[in-house]
């Protein structure tokens, strides 16, 4: 009995300290299997919800943008992340340290993603140039999401030998030529600084394609761009381009996409299944003639919303007679606005 008791005393005792601490995924608001770019995703969102800049009133929203930052460095991490689900915040805490990080530097710096209240450069130094580098997605991704992890051979400054002239810039010079007699003249003065050369690194940056995005958005990384030896890189500047699809097209928030019915079927009512973008099936049924321009709604079935994800397009059916006296049915996704 005493050997019994000594277990589930043990038992219990681990049980409180896997449960102690704070529960990263349910601040996340993701599922113990979740995957890494599931937490990544959740923590983009609600870090946008919770940001001290945008809830300056809220006296939560820094406490909570705290918590995700917490919980996003220890899940999105293998090795930490194994440990708090073996035992908790306080044996990551114990074993690693964490809790320090800084979310831009380490998650919307990698993103290329910055809030307007953040610090703005004020000191005037030369930059490098920009790269600008066109996308091509596809459809499928702008209607549910997705990360894509790019590879870019940055050149990079390193230390070298020797010094180099650098800061160079026109001052005024005053020199006398006698008794009472001066002459001021503009000369370049320069400092001596350290020599530096470019080494050519290789880096992998992570991009959210986010749901609802449209062509020639743009997503900015940085100081990815081109090098300058006496100031700050360039940026990256990466423009969302929509490959061409086999079976839908967007224009805006609708889709179109094309479905062939036989004449019997246009005379006497259909049934149908539409294949949409994530695989779901939009099931369209009618029950009388379809005649050239008569249309079918499907509400909730279009493009989502880039600014509220929640709200999606409608779906209608417009019908065409060809001349192999079949009929094509434009399947059609409007604004929920419409």
């Amino acid at each position: 009995m005493t050997v019994n008791w000594c277990w589930l005393l043990s038992l219990l005792i681990l049980i409180i300290a896997c449960e102690a601490g704070r529960d990263f995924y349910k601040i996340l608001g993701v599922p113990r299997d979740a995957s890494v770019n599931q937490i990544k995703k959740a923590y983009r969102r609600l870090a946008k919800e919770y940001h001290p800049d945008k809830n300056k009133d809220d006296p939560n929203a820094e406490d909570m943008f705290k918590d995700l930052g917490a919980a996003y460095e220890v899940l999105v991490d293998d090795e930490k992340r194994q440990k708090y689900d073996r035992c908790g915040e306080e044996c990551v805490a114990k074993e690693d340290g964490f809790g320090g990080m800084d979310p831009f530097a380490s998650f919307f710096g990698d993103f290329g993603f910055g809030f307007g209240g953040g610090h703005p450069r004020e000191r005037e130094v030369p930059k490098g140039g920009d790269i600008t580098m066109q996308m091509f997605v596809t459809l499928e991704e702008l209607y549910v999401g997705n990360f894509v992890e790019m590879t870019r051979n940055k050149p990079v400054m390193r230390s070298a030998s020797g010094t180099r002239k650098c800061n160079c810039r026109q001052e005024m010079v005053t020199r006398q030529l006698g008794p009472g007699r001066f002459q001021m003249t503009q000369q370049q003065v320069c400092d001596d600084c350290p020599n530096v050369k470019l080494v050519n690194e290789e880096r992998t940056l992570e991009f959210e394609i986010e749901p609802g995005m449209i062509d020639g958005q743009e997503h900015r990384f940085i100081g990815e761009g081109e090098p300058h030896i006496d100031g700050d890189p360039g940026d990256l500047i990466i423009v969302i381009n929509t490959q061409a699809h086999e079976r839908f097209e967007r224009r805006g928030d609708d889709l179109y996409t094309n479905v062939s019915l036989s004449l019997q079927e246009a005379l006497l009512g259909f049934e149908l299944d539409i294949l949409h973008l994530d695989g779901h099936q939009v099931h369209i049924v009618r029950e009388k003639p379809t005649w050239p321009g008569a249309r079918i709604r499907k509400k909730g079935e279009g493009m989502p919303n880039y600014n509220n994800n929640n709200l999606f397009g409608t779906l209608y059916s417009i019908s065409d007679v060809n001349k192999e006296r079949s009929i094509c049915i434009y399947v059609i996704g409007c604004s929920l606005m419409k």
